[in-house]
């Protein structure tokens, strides 16, 4: 309608403009808070003994997207050791508002999952999408199957699809099938759920208000049914665990290219700063880096469904990675401009990663807002450099083009969002590009398989 138009427009107006920084960091500060997290999970537990209901994990299922042929193997695990009702919804497309790139993004989770499956213990080798008609007939047997079989079925679906297997489709269609109409509605019933649920992608798991999306999170949810006193039998082995090679430390000869794109309104960028400066501790790396302007800054809008999942998944990963997010003080706008514009000169200095470090510890811990300019001269001579000759660039514009030149490099290896990351050979060839910070254990493995070839 014209008011959720005029409201959308007003609210990607705010989300932009540094006037409103008070309301945006009092929305971060309360989706990224550990009381936030226990209020949600204590009121859906009281909620579900008030209703006395069994305890219900949801997972979204969704057969032409990558992450639901990994995630779609764990799901019978979870069944089997914790007493739950896993219900399992059929999902279709995501809602155009929540992808920012589908063309970027549909080829990287593609090459994402080939990287990924093996040391998750699936086997995945697909180099294209399913065709449409595969996907039909997919979904048409999914709509058809008895929700007590959805999983088993859904399981060989998989495989087939991504195998290009249209005989062994064929097969289980004969037993099920379902007509064009009732599959439409199948998906948009399993849309609506995912969307009254909060969520946008499929391949994740909801459980009492809170969302786990793919493998990745799967230990979330193992852990909150854990503390819940819901796991059957006595052992505790991990669910889900990966299956690493590269040691902790590195002594190889040799040096590898790292190049780390962060922006400074991105908490995954501020939970990921950790992780890059252990490896670069830790392995032979060249870390050049490479920032970025902030999404919200590139014209792009996020809706608040998704914001609200980013920040809390942000939250606990801070957490698990020893790098809570603490006050957050949202630099858009004016105090990102400024912080940028002193960028080169500082990386000219050697010292790039280490002011983008200190200002995504003051805007995502300290709560401080690093426009200010007795902020940023402190900083400046904190890295042991002249705030004199450095202030002289505050407020240029030549940082424009290196934080653009940044991006399309970026762009060029299907990584929009942050961080993201690339490695290179000592000679600047063999590009490996890599998004998002859950994926430095990726991206360590990569390091030592080139310095161990």
């Amino acid at each position: 309608s014209a008011i959720n138009m005029i409201l959308k427009a007003f609210m990607n107006f705010m989300s932009r403009r540094t006037i409103f920084a008070p309301v945006r960091n009092k929305i971060i500060n309360k989706y990224t808070s550990d009381e936030y997290v226990k209020g949600i999970r204590e009121e859906a537990e009281t909620e579900r003994k008030e209703e006395s209901k069994s305890h219900i994990v949801i997972y979204f299922h969704k057969v032409d997207d990558p992450y639901s042929a990994l995630t779609i193997e764990y799901v019978d695990k979870i069944a089997s050791v914790f007493n739950i009702v896993i219900k399992p919804v059929l999902v279709g497309e995501e809602n155009p508002e929540t992808v920012h790139e589908p063309t970027l993004y549909s080829e990287y989770c593609l090459t994402d999952v080939n990287r990924i499956a093996d040391y998750y213990g699936v086997s995945f080798s697909s180099e294209n999408y399913p065709e449409k008609n595969l996907v039909d007939i997919a979904n048409s047997i999914l709509t058809a199957v008895d929700e007590s079989e959805f999983i088993s079925i859904a399981r060989l679906v998989s495989k087939a699809l991504w195998n290009n297997d249209k005989k062994a489709l064929e097969e289980l269609s004969i037993k099920f099938t379902a007509d064009h109409d009732l599959v439409i509605k199948k998906l948009n019933k399993g849309n609506t759920i995912r969307n009254e649920k909060g969520y946008y992608f499929g391949s994740a798991f909801y459980y009492g208000k809170e969302l786990y999306w793919g493998v990745d999170r799967i230990h979330y949810l193992e852990s909150r049914l854990n503390e819940l006193g819901l796991r059957k039998g006595s052992t505790n082995d991990p669910i889900c665990t990966l299956n690493l090679k590269a040691p902790e430390k590195c002594e190889c000869e040799g040096k590898i290219n790292f190049y780390y794109y962060p922006s400074l309104n991105s908490p995954y960028t501020f939970v990921s700063a950790k992780g890059v400066i252990e490896l670069n501790d830790n392995y032979p790396i060249n870390l050049i880096t490479k920032p970025v302007l902030p999404m919200l800054m590139r014209k792009m809008t996020i809706p608040s469904h998704k914001v609200k999942y980013i920040l809390s998944d942000a939250a606990r990963e801070g957490v698990k990675k020893n790098n809570p997010i603490g006050n957050v003080y949202s630099p858009i706008g004016k105090p990102a401009r400024k912080a940028y514009s002193i960028f080169p000169t500082i990386d000219e200095a050697g010292k790039g990663f280490e002011y983008i470090n200190e200002l995504l510890q003051a805007s995502f811990h300290e709560g401080i807002n690093i426009g200010e300019d007795e902020y940023l001269k402190s900083t400046v001579e904190k890295l042991g450099l002249d705030w004199n000759a450095i202030s002289k660039k505050l407020g240029s514009n030549d940082w424009k083009k290196v934080l653009d030149d940044n991006l399309k490099d970026m762009y060029s290896g299907n990584c929009w969002g942050v961080p993201s990351f690339k490695i290179t050979d000592s000679n600047d060839e063999n590009p490996f590009y890599v998004w998002g910070q859950d994926r430095i254990w990726l991206l360590k493995e990569e390091i030592y398989k080139r310095l161990n070839s």
